[in-house]
């Protein structure tokens, strides 16, 4: 590598959101300090950032350079790159026939319990095959990566047979080689209990501990496991020793905790110091102490809870106030949260969580990054990170979440190099 030079010099940045300055996830104040420049410039080299900040700053950090390219911002807003830190990106089907169900008053929990819901997922992706997987995954990640996000996780659980949850693994682990957006694996066979273990959920967590966990351990397919702790999917007792299994194999900790009742998930996460807990809309104050305690990071999905037409939301307010790090994302899945756009989750956390433009930024970046162990590369601008950033048609950052329904995206950077470009 030669550092003669600089690859390419981003300038003329109305505003520059930097995220610099933490080392470990923002909690409390530090959500609204999102380190915005006027007059913003990014140096980039070798698909990583050399300096970014004041133009005058960038410009003595890197002498007297030669600068190969330059790229005009046109006085527009630059943030990092968005992450999207929990999707159900691989799947087969879609589900718009349960959407009748829904506004005849039926919820989540009896939709499954009639074989709805996530087992009608189960049983599109056990019927398709890996190549349709990729082609519908794909198409999905192209709409995510077109709306500013350059890094996201990507759970299984819709297959909950050994081969079904490989098959949706290496789908992510294809797509993580082949396309702009990073994707961070996550294993999820206990998403439900499958129709053949109707009534028998303790074999299945047998399954899932003692023939699943080792075999995505030993393909190297996947670095987390999450389970759903939830009444009538998994009790608290069986997601402990499913995350515990995962655990002693080396596997990163995440749980979908108290969405619907406050059985417990998040005093669980707490306990075993998992590095994050999804949805809790129904997290208990005890549960919500337990996770600040333990620093585990609440990422809160508030397209679902619009979606499901739920009155209550994640009290990510109060997270905050408390001094939980609090993250955004979309849920995307076929089924509670079929959406791509985290620019409308950005608009949710301000109009349905009561958070900031600032938190909410704080949520989809460096906050999320910590969400999925990504915090040493990715989620801020500064230097040694990945140049991974999104210039968007706004002038402040306040309009994004405002002006609502549309796609804000002018440019997306990955690693320096344009994959995004809308042409005006």
């Amino acid at each position: 590598m030669e550092h003669n030079r600089i690859d390419l010099l981003i300038h003329n940045i109305g505003t520059l959101i930097t995220m610099q300055g933490s080392r470990g996830p923002r909690t409390g104040r530090e959500m609204s300090e999102v380190g915005a420049v006027r007059g913003g410039a990014v140096a980039i080299r070798d698909g990583l950032i050399v300096a970014a900040g004041p133009v005058d700053e960038v410009m003595a950090d890197i002498g007297g350079l030669a600068i190969e390219r330059k790229h005009d911002a046109q006085g527009l807003l630059v943030t990092p790159g968005l992450i999207d830190p929990h999707t159900h990106l691989v799947h087969g089907g879609s589900r718009e026939h349960e959407l009748a169900l829904k506004l005849r008053g039926m919820s989540y929990l009896e939709i499954l319990a009639q074989g709805g819901g996530i087992l009608s997922t189960v049983r599109a992706t056990r019927q398709a095959t890996e190549e349709e997987l990729y082609a519908k995954a794909k198409a999905s990640l192209d709409m995510m990566l077109s709306f500013g996000v350059t890094t996201a996780e990507a759970k299984s659980g819709y297959g909950l047979t050994l081969e079904d949850e490989l098959k949706q693994l290496r789908v992510a682990h294809r797509l993580n080689r082949e396309h702009p957006v990073d994707l961070v694996s996550t294993f999820m066979g206990a998403h439900v209990v499958p129709e053949e273990y109707k009534g028998r959920s303790g074999e299945f967590v047998k399954v899932v501990i003692e023939q699943m966990l080792p075999e995505v351990k030993r393909q190297g397919l996947a670095e987390f496991c999450d389970v759903f702790c939830e009444h009538g999917v998994f009790s608290v007792e069986e997601s402990e020793q499913i995350l515990l299994a995962a655990k002693e194999l080396g596997f990163g900790l995440k749980i979908h905790a108290d969405e619907i009742e406050p059985i417990g998930g998040a005093q669980l996460a707490g306990k075993l110091g998992c590095i994050s807990a999804e949805h809790l809309i129904a997290a208990s104050d005890e549960g919500l102490e337990a996770m600040r305690q333990a620093g585990v990071v609440a990422v809160c999905l508030p397209a679902t809870s619009f979606n499901l037409r739920l009155t209550h939301h994640a009290r990510a307010r109060d997270m905050i106030e408390r001094g939980l790090a609090v993250a955004l994302s979309t849920d995307y899945n076929p089924g509670s949260s079929p959406t791509e756009s985290i620019q409308l989750v950005m608009t949710l956390g301000c109009l349905n969580l009561g958070m900031t433009p600032e938190e909410v930024l704080t949520a989809v970046t460096i906050n999320a990054a910590h969400a999925i162990g990504r915090s040493d590369t990715v989620g801020s601008l500064e230097a040694g990170k990945q140049a991974d950033l999104v210039i968007f048609k706004a002038d402040n950052l306040a309009y994004l979440p405002y002006h609502f329904g549309i796609n804000h995206v002018h440019t997306v950077f990955k690693r320096g190099n344009v994959v995004v470009s809308t042409g005006n």
